[in-house]
């Protein structure tokens, strides 16, 4: 539409004409979601239902007062964008504009007289009328339109409540996708740097359990979120010996992952072997909160047990986690391997004391069960919990292979869950004793999975 109206012109005929631009602009607004493209678009075409021969917009949002920016001026070069190059802009006080910006009333000057110093001078030159439009937020007036025409009383005062609200309106809008667009780039750097962090827990986790002669392993690991604070690992040990390690890591998501490096990368420096659970639990609990929790107040629940399948022995420590729960002994029942549990890792440095020690046969046919309360906490739609009965029932369901026991509970967990995700990370490892002579044909992978 290239027709030009006067809004200033009461005649009915200049009324239609500011109808059918006013449609128009509303119709082409509402194309566009780019809050430059936006305010172009909205300039250009308020110059037509209101001609001004200037349009400035000053500002003081990030400055106290009586510091403020010109942020548009319909006479720069096309292309300037002052949602991007806010910061970039001189900041002026004083003046005629800085008295605009120091007002929270619209402003009328009829005969416009300006020193020659005074900032607005390169602005107004030559102009006569200025309207000021404060535009508000949060109820103050954080930026004013500045309006100015050739001829001197040029706007009525009867007119101007209209220019306020459709000039506020839009500011608001404007304003919303601006902060739609900063909201959505912190989400995309958010999420690449979850991404990264995901990728690089993942690294650090086993690509797959470890064959070791005499026992059968089966993993089933998932995030609630792209990173998460669960962590399980394996050390071979001399004469055939195998560390399981699993711990939960306080809270979830990217602070939870951190620790889980942190502690993933205690376990693989330490100075010995960790043949013995008690001195690893104590060692990676002095690392932690010496050097990591103390300030974060975060800390660590963890279970190691080290199996030594030649000789059908199993010796487990735990630090405030979960009792792991096996058949043992030959005995169809699940039962809790209970033992003393010291506080969780990374509470307090000053005891260094080996954290207890349970010793248990492991016969041929038996399996562990170490798991985080992720899986026995899960909820399903009626807020009723998974729970250790039905872990226990599952369990023992199928024996036959440590996959098929974690099968097993992962399959009814999804039925117990139906849609609903979990709000927490959950890790399942089973190992389960065979007979020596057995060689297993295959390695069992890790179920890597996520929310």
């Amino acid at each position: 539409m290239t027709s030009t109206t006067d809004f200033f012109d009461p005649s009915s005929r200049a009324s239609r004409a500011r109808l059918a631009v006013a449609v128009e602009l509303m119709r082409e607004l509402s194309r566009y979601s780019d809050p430059a493209e936006l305010s172009a678009v909205f300039a250009k075409r308020m110059n037509q239902l209101y001609p001004t021969a200037r349009q400035i917009t000053l500002t003081r949002r990030g400055l106290e007062p009586p510091k403020y920016r010109i942020t548009r001026f319909n006479l720069w070069p096309a292309g300037h964008d002052p949602h991007l190059d806010i910061r970039k802009l001189p900041v002026l006080t004083g003046g005629l504009f800085g008295d605009f910006i120091a007002d929270d009333q619209p402003r009328i000057i009829d005969d416009l007289q300006l020193l020659h110093d005074d900032p607005a001078q390169e602005y107004l030159s030559g102009m006569r009328s200025v309207l000021s439009i404060p535009i508000f937020d949060t109820g103050k007036p954080t930026s004013v339109v500045v309006l100015a025409r050739e001829e001197a009383g040029a706007f009525p005062r009867e007119q101007i409540p209209e220019l306020v609200w459709l000039s506020n309106l839009f500011g608001r809008a404007t304003q919303t996708l601006v902060l739609s667009h900063q909201l959505q780039n912190a989400y995309d750097t958010a999420e690449y740097e979850l991404r990264t962090i995901e990728d690089f827990q993942q690294s650090l986790l086993p690509k797959q359990p470890p064959t070791v002669r005499g026992l059968d392993i089966a993993v089933h690991y998932r995030t609630a979120h792209r990173a998460g604070g669960d962590y399980y690992d394996f050390f071979p040990l001399d004469g055939g010996k195998l560390g399981i390690l699993l711990a939960d890591v306080s809270g979830h998501g990217a602070p939870a992952a951190m620790l889980m490096a942190v502690a993933h990368s205690l376990a693989h420096s330490s100075p010995v072997p960790p043949e013995d659970p008690g001195d690893f639990l104590a060692y990676l609990n002095h690392g932690l909160a010496k050097r990591y929790t103390a300030v974060t107040g975060h800390f660590l629940t963890a279970v190691y047990m080290v199996i030594d399948p030649e000789q059908g022995l199993l010796r487990v420590a735990n630090a405030g986690h979960e009792a792991p729960r096996g058949v043992l002994s030959g005995s169809p029942r699940v039962r809790p391997i209970e033992q003393p549990r010291r506080l969780p890792l990374g509470v307090t440095h000053r005891n260094v004391a080996p954290y207890p020690v349970q010793t248990l046969g492991l016969e041929p046919g038996d399996f562990v069960a170490m798991f985080t309360d992720g899986l026995t906490d899960s909820e399903n739609a009626d807020g009723e919990s998974f729970g250790l009965d039905r872990l226990d029932a599952h369990l023992k369901r199928d024996q036959t292979c440590a996959i098929c026991v974690v099968t097993n509970v992962v399959d009814e967990l999804n039925r117990f869950l139906g849609s609903l995700a979990s709000g927490d990370d959950r890790t399942l490892v089973v190992i389960s004793r065979t007979a020596l002579e057995e060689a297993k044909p295959k390695r069992l992978e890790a179920s890597a999975t996520r929310a």
